[in-house]
């Protein structure tokens, strides 16, 4: 049976229908007030002034009115884009939390599912129980069939989620917003949002506000650093997001998406995420919207707990050959090599036969798709001062500290996770400087 509550014609086909069979001339009745439509994009303001100062054609202004009103609505269109393989059961239990957040909205919403080749049936389940959710089958290009899709939705903002993903009700709204704000003088634009997280249980903290810290010559996101307890009630800035985004779609695709480089997954995020701030843009916290995860249920099922660790010791040497050029930077990555190397050796006769060699069988794995760094998406060159600012902006000192102190905290958070401790806050005061 069909989804309840949910039209089958997608958002953005309704609003043009509607507004096509709107007449002219009450369009013409509306120039007069053009400059005070909040939702009316300066330049489509602009043009309708233009229009009206110069005494051109009143009809040729109410069509230039009507056009930018249809954009306009069309554009606030909001994808809600989940990611599927194989995972028929999470899509019947995650798949009406979506539904719900997407009715609480207060702008239009359209809820689009990718299948990545899966052989569980998932595309014939959502036909029928889910008719009117759009189903786009690509091959298993993991992450990046987020990068095909994108560039077919006509809507400037998308939240892409796992499908192991739930929403809360009024997630939807406070996660959009910071992309569709006017960039105050002087400020970064936000270009991609994360929400607070946890998992299914509404109690375990997942995170997704990340700090990048420096441990053994490589790079590290987590979002278990000293004081995230109390960091985690408050907008900051993030340094990536993980199972769930929202993401500005034109940037997205500016930047490139996420970066087959490092197929079939894990840290594709945190590359992205490093790329847009190069270039000058913003990630941004939300604890205001909640999210739940399973975690990892298709990523584990597939390559199990080893496969997946050694991926992202994989990528983790990818992304810093990819994107580290700042001299000190490179330094401390290949001085600590040695060490690393030898840690192997000493580890080999006391640990597993799975998880043995593990870092010289990922450095391997590395050294072979090394030349594809050339080829990948790269950031934008601003300085090298901007990437030593990079790791002082998302050092763990810095997020806890610099979580926005007046911004409101959400009294449902306030209640849900406990107050932090005399020891955090002890802990929080013996934080080294940032990692650089």
């Amino acid at each position: 049976m069909p989804a309840p509550g949910i039209d089958v014609i997608p958002a953005p086909c309704r609003v043009r229908r509607a507004l096509a069979s709107v007449p002219d001339y009450v369009f013409h009745a509306l120039v007069p007030l053009c400059g005070f439509l909040p939702n009316l994009p300066l330049a489509g303001r602009r043009r309708l002034f233009a229009l009206t100062e110069l005494r051109r054609s009143p009809y040729l202004a109410a069509k230039v009115l009507k056009e930018e009103c249809c954009q306009t609505w069309v554009m606030m269109t909001v994808h809600l884009v989940v990611l599927n393989y194989n995972g028929r059961k999470l899509l019947a239990e995650c798949l009406p939390s979506l539904l719900r957040a997407a009715e609480c909205s207060r702008r239009h919403c359209e809820l689009v599912v990718i299948d990545n080749g899966s052989i569980d049936n998932s595309v014939d389940y959502l036909r029928v129980v889910f008719p009117s959710i759009r189903v786009f089958e690509q091959p298993n290009r993991g992450l990046c069939s987020y990068n095909d899709v994108l560039a077919k939705l006509p809507g400037r903002v998308a939240i892409l989620l796992n499908n192991d993903i739930k929403l809360a009700e009024d997630s939807i709204d406070p996660l959009v917003d910071p992309l569709l704000a006017e960039k105050a003088p002087g400020d970064s634009a936000c270009f991609m949002t994360a929400p607070l997280c946890r998992l299914f249980d509404g109690v375990t903290h997942e995170g997704l506000q990340a700090a990048v810290r420096w441990r053994w010559g490589l790079v590290e996101a987590t979002a278990y650093f000293p004081g995230y307890e109390q960091a985690s009630l408050r907008p900051g800035l993030t340094a990536a997001a993980g199972p769930v985004m929202a993401v500005d779609r034109q940037r997205f695709l500016e930047l490139g998406g996420f970066d087959p480089l490092y197929l079939p997954g894990r840290l594709e995020d945190l590359d992205f995420a490093f790329r847009g701030y190069m270039a000058g843009y913003q990630a941004r916290y939300v604890p205001q919207a909640v999210a739940y995860h399973k975690g990892q249920v298709s990523f584990n099922a597939a390559f199990g707990r080893c496969g997946s660790e050694a991926l992202a010791l994989r990528n983790t040497l990818l992304f810093q050959w990819k994107n580290l050029r700042r001299p000190l930077h490179v330094l401390r990555h290949v001085a600590a090599l040695p060490a690393r190397f030898a840690l192997d050796c000493l580890r080999a006769p006391l640990t597993p036969k799975a998880t043995r060699w593990a870092f010289s069988r990922a450095f391997a794995a590395a050294l072979a798709r090394a030349g594809r760094c050339w080829r990948s998406p790269c950031p934008p060159r601003r300085s090298l001062d901007a990437e030593r600012a990079y790791f002082r902006d998302f050092s763990a000192a810095r997020l806890a500290l610099n979580s926005l102190p007046n911004a409101p905290v959400s009294s449902g958070l306030a209640r849900s996770l406990p107050e932090a401790s005399v020891e955090s806050h002890e802990l929080l005061a013996t934080v080294g400087g940032p990692h650089s």
